[in-house]
């Protein structure tokens, strides 16, 4: 795993010799974290790595002794397991890492699966020219209608949000490992409709069935599930604070190396499929939800039809399938 370990820190993190490297790691994911460390060390960087207290898991804060490492920090890996009830925490940590300048590279729910053989392993040189290429195509969009065979029938507005994608790092600096997605933060109120999460869900993974959430003004007013307790599930961290429910973010996946597995943090970099998120978008232009939470929700083989700012329009995605100029 040290192969796409350097080539990530490389690729995506423009890592470096002599630049000050922290891993961030738990017991589930340390075989990784050592790939990283090593990485770090093959490319002389001066590298230390924090193993994340176990015992006080799922963590609701971030420790006061990471956060005093991330003053005297260059660059940062997070390599840890996806837990539902870590999500305040793993956004608060995000907030630790643009406060400390550092760059980070975030990969929670990341697998050895996906460093041998999955989206870790990719041509990065492609799916620099794939994000450019859809981002031009969605230069000067108004308002996106969203189908797909699932049963979604979702429009939004994304006038003047500008479009930002991982797979180089965005001015707040911060990267998912694996990369591959390009997304922005939609009109938090303009979403209307009906969407339907038939492939997996953010730290829940899987749908045990498709999951229906109605959206007014961009707030999830109702859902509708053949698994009620799933449901319940799902809609109880949609209500952890006022604006977990409200509209955050929309992502494309484009990394042909991802699969849809269950685990949210590679299905979403999978081509042919798109996610919805509600909650926290502070990061990305333009977004207004400071939400504690960020719940991603993907969809499988989706239709995009564009309507641009002079009116025209493209059918932008047909099945998942990339329609571009």
């Amino acid at each position: 795993m040290i192969e796409p370990a350097q080539r990530a820190l490389v690729e995506v993190l423009k890592a470096e010799s002599d630049e000050r490297f922290l891993v961030i790691v738990d017991q589930s994911r340390q075989a990784i974290g050592e790939a990283f460390f090593e990485a770090g060390r093959v490319l002389s960087m001066q590298t230390e790595m924090y193993l994340l207290p176990e015992a006080q898991r799922p963590l609701k804060q971030v420790p006061s002794d990471l956060v005093s490492k991330l003053g005297n920090t260059d660059v940062a890996v997070t390599l840890l397991r996806s837990l539902p009830e870590e999500t305040a925490f793993r956004v608060a940590l995000v907030k630790q890492m643009v406060q400390h300048d550092v760059r980070l590279g975030h990969g929670p729910g990341i697998t050895e699966a996906m460093m041998l053989n999955g989206p870790m392993k990719v041509d990065y040189a492609a799916m620099v020219d794939r994000a450019t290429r859809l981002m031009q195509n969605l230069d000067r969009a108004d308002v996106l209608h969203i189908t797909a065979p699932g049963g979604s029938d979702l429009t939004l507005k994304i006038r003047d949000r500008d479009w930002e994608t991982d797979v180089w790092l965005p001015d707040d600096r911060i990267s998912n490992l694996p990369c591959g997605e390009i997304w922005c933060a939609p009109i938090e109120t303009s979403a209307n409709g009906m969407l339907v999460c038939d492939g997996s869900i953010g730290d829940f993974g899987r749908v045990p069935a498709a999951l229906k959430l109605f959206v007014t003004n961009g707030r999830v007013t109702g859902w509708e599930c053949e698994d009620d307790a799933f449901g319940n599930r799902v809609y109880e961290a949609l209500t952890l604070d006022d604006d977990a429910d409200l509209l955050g973010e929309l992502g494309i996946g484009i990394n042909a190396g991802a699969r849809v597995t269950g685990e949210l943090l590679e299905d979403e970099k999978a081509l042919e499929t798109i996610h919805i998120a509600f909650g926290n978008n502070e990061f990305m232009p333009g977004g207004q939800n400071r939400s504690r939470t960020h719940r991603d929700f993907l969809v499988r083989k989706p239709d995009i039809v564009v309507t641009y700012q002079d009116g025209s329009q493209r059918h932008l995605l047909k099945q998942g399938l990339l329609q571009m100029s």
